[in-house]
């Protein structure tokens, strides 16, 4: 993996994982950064040339005075990313609020997308059920009017490790399936953020207020489904507890030309604690497209 940087209204980190043929972009979550695709990037590189930018305000990508961290925003620079970086259609890979992203690009910029993978996508919930107690305190705290001072604190009292352990514990349905090496990048750069990056909680407030109102209103969001062109394959753990799997289930109704798959006892970022069965559902998808294209 290299790290880069490129300039899109400013810098934006990325990781490159090399790789030949058609181009995949993986774009990460709330909260996220490109260390959330380490488990599955140089495999997916094997056929693919693989990219990770981070949003902005995430991961190493910083956020200068009078940007924003709105869906809206980093649409733009995804969008950007592919047009200087990428330059050529790509196959978007998005987790969560990445997925509502893809979505997002691939309905504005059809030409610059060739595929679409959503991972457990942030999508409106049909029901009212499923979501667990905590997240939806976490969320609550974050449309509050003092979230900001609020992360600050929760932070400086709980500390990276203790941080990271509660995400992933909220994210997947086994944390201890996290490799050591992955869960100690993921501590760093929390670390590094809660040193060096003020504008790390304004940039998750900004991301998460914009995220909430696009998925509650649900027509709106509707609204932008027929207007993908592009294939698209949805890959969400049965277990997941940010958005349930019924989320999903409603989309591909809506779509029914998409494809769904449910991996079973598998939480919110399958990528990182399901590598081998997250890879095995997307590279199927990935190579039954390449074979309908060449035919």
């Amino acid at each position: 993996m290299e790290s880069l940087t490129v300039d899109i209204d400013g810098p934006v980190h990325y990781a490159s994982y090399g790789g030949q043929g058609d181009p995949v972009v993986l774009i990460h979550g709330l909260g996220g950064s490109h260390l959330n695709w380490m488990a599955v990037g140089d495999r997916l590189a094997i056929r693919h040339r693989v990219y990770a930018p981070d949003l902005r305000g995430f991961g190493l990508t910083p956020m200068r005075l009078g940007q924003r961290a709105t869906l809206d925003a980093n649409q733009a620079l995804v969008e950007g990313f592919l047009e200087r970086v990428v330059q050529s259609p790509a196959t978007l890979v998005g987790n969560s609020m990445g997925g509502r992203l893809a979505l997002q690009v691939a309905a504005h910029r059809p030409e610059l997308v060739r595929r679409l993978v959503l991972v457990d996508p942030a999508a409106p919930n049909p029901t009212l059920g499923g979501v667990d107690g905590l997240v939806i305190v976490f969320f609550a705290a974050l449309l509050a009017p003092m979230a900001e001072p609020y992360l600050g604190r929760r932070s400086r009292r709980m500390g990276a490790e203790k941080i990271v352990r509660a995400t992933l514990a909220v994210c997947c349905e086994d944390p201890s399936r996290v490799p050591p090496h992955i869960f100690q990048a993921h501590m760093e750069l929390t670390e590094r953020r809660m040193r060096e990056m003020p504008w790390s909680d304004r940039a998750l407030v900004q991301a998460a207020r914009s995220l909430l109102k696009l998925t509650f209103r649900r027509q709106a969001y509707n609204r932008i489904l027929p207007r993908v062109q592009a294939p698209t394959l949805i890959v969400h753990g049965a277990r997941d507890r940010l958005v349930p799997v019924a989320a999903a289930q409603e989309l591909v109704r809506l779509r029914p030309d998409w494809n769904l798959e449910v991996l079973d006892g598998v939480g919110h970022v399958p990528m990182l604690e399901t590598p081998d069965r997250f890879l095995l559902a997307i590279n199927r998808y990935l190579e039954v497209s390449a074979e309908q294209k060449a035919g």
